[in-house]
């Protein structure tokens, strides 16, 4: 492999999202005296977003958007009807406090002494400056889909942030949990890195969590990305 760039998938991959949006839900359940499997609503509201945003084309709205509009029919869905305005932008919020997963931080710093890291995602671009600066993640970039107008799977988002490093997509490693987005990144040229992130649903466990054969690196942490790699 001739890599010049690492490219991060940030959602799921990088940062635990389970963990920050299910509490939450439980917190806001706790003030009305309400017990559900939160977990489930949780991954429900994760599916309902994503469901939304996948594969847009210039879309009139980003993922925090969708984060926005989509919990009122979650919250139907698991008779929670009784969750207030405020619950529901509390909610909402806390996409912007998530943590990053504890192995994440020191490879990067790693990773990024060797090449140049980049957050390539979904997720909008203030929200990953906040989740990146509360996790102290410092970045060489950060390119949004919501930037290009075009959202993963489709090629024109790996394409056009290939254009924008300023190198050939084969010199590029994606790195993911989610073959969704690794196989088509491989489509598109790239070199792909999976790295299992198996808390990332909680404890149902993540709905894709094999890797596809053709991915050109498979492990099971960041520190043994960053081994692999020579960092």
């Amino acid at each position: 492999m001739n890599i010049k760039v690492l490219a991060f998938d940030t959602g799921g991959t990088v940062l635990d999202w389970h963990s920050g949006i299910c509490k939450a839900f439980a917190l806001a359940g706790k003030r009305h005296g309400v017990e559900r499997d939160w977990h489930a609503v949780t991954n429900d509201y994760r599916r309902a977003s994503m469901a939304e945003i996948v594969g847009k084309l210039e879309p009139a709205f980003n993922m925090d958007a969708v984060h926005r509009t989509v919990i009122d029919g979650v919250l139907s869905r698991h008779g929670l009807e009784v969750f207030t305005p405020q619950d529901r932008t509390q909610i909402h919020q806390a996409w912007y406090g998530l943590d990053a997963w504890p192995d994440f931080s020191a490879a990067l710093g790693r990773l990024k002494r060797k090449l140049p890291v980049v957050s390539f995602t979904m997720l909008p671009l203030a929200m990953v400056m906040a989740v990146s600066r509360r996790n102290g993640l410092e970045w060489d970039a950060v390119i949004s889909c919501e930037m290009i107008g075009a959202y993963k799977p489709q090629p024109l988002a790996y394409e056009q942030a290939a254009r924008w490093m300023d190198v050939a997509p084969g010199q590029i490693l994606m790195v993911a949990c989610h073959n969704f987005d690794l196989n088509a990144a491989r489509a598109c040229g790239y070199h792909t890195a999976f790295v299992r992130r198996p808390l990332e649903w909680g404890p149902a466990g993540p709905p894709d969590p094999h890797p596809h054969p053709d991915c050109t690196v498979v492990v099971n942490d960041f520190s043994a990305l960053a081994q692999h790699l020579g960092a």
